[in-house]
């Protein structure tokens, strides 16, 4: 396999895996399964794209963790992801919603929390999906709209085609499209000014994790 292969499909394959398997549990929710047990999926889900992630990790040459990086460039993607939650959460009129989510409940059917579920959604939430998803839609799409050969591209350089089109795309992408597009916005601007990924990484990741544990202290498991 040629190297610019390798690094498109290193980055498409875990993102591609992911979409596959939810369009199983669509397929089998048509058919007639059980939402409790289509749930069941995300930890086969989870697994399968973590080990994806694994196997291509020397190929992800943007998670080089930066060295002498301002603290303000955290501190930043910090607030970012909690404005994305707090966005996330209230940006729900009708208008604002594209389809149904039939979300995730982890309860048991004597409505005993299944604390398993509930633990491996919020790490697939807070660590393999930020990660699953930056680098397919920030890192990959984002610069390739920009240029084949992707990891030649200046994050700083991104165009406003580029910018558009990820943001728009990620928000159909989502439900909440409207919360979605804003959230995309934000993280195409942190990679972008910081020029690492890792800063839409974190903020990804600070969204996913305080939503996964406001769904848990509410119940609303619609917004998963």
């Amino acid at each position: 396999m040629m190297k610019a292969d390798r690094d498109k499909i290193s980055r498409i394959a875990p993102f591609a895996a992911y979409v596959f398997f939810m369009l199983v549990e669509d397929v089998l929710l048509t058919l007639g399964w059980d939402a409790n047990d289509v749930r069941l999926l995300y930890m086969v889900k989870i697994t399968v794209v973590a080990s994806l992630l694994w196997l291509w990790r020397n190929a992800y040459s943007e998670l080089r963790w930066p060295a002498g990086e301002n603290w303000r460039t955290w501190l930043i993607a910090i607030v970012a992801g909690i404005v994305v939650f707090v966005a996330w959460i209230n940006l729900t009129a009708n208008w604002m919603v594209m389809g149904e989510s039939v979300g995730f409940d982890p309860r048991k059917d004597d409505a005993q929390m299944d604390w398993l579920l509930v633990m491996m959604r919020l790490l697939g939430a807070a660590l393999v999906v930020p990660l699953m998803e930056e680098l397919f839609w920030r890192s990959f799409l984002m610069r390739w709209i920009v240029h084949p050969n992707f990891l030649s591209v200046n994050p700083a350089q991104v165009g406003l085609k580029a910018f558009c089109i990820t943001a728009v795309l990620f928000a159909v992408a989502h439900s909440l499209w409207f919360a979605g597009l804003l959230a995309g916005v934000i993280y195409n601007l942190l990679y972008m000014r910081s020029k690492t990924l890792w800063s839409a990484i974190i903020a990804h990741a600070v969204t996913n994790a305080i939503l996964g544990v406001w769904i848990v202290a509410t119940g609303n498991w619609g917004f998963w």
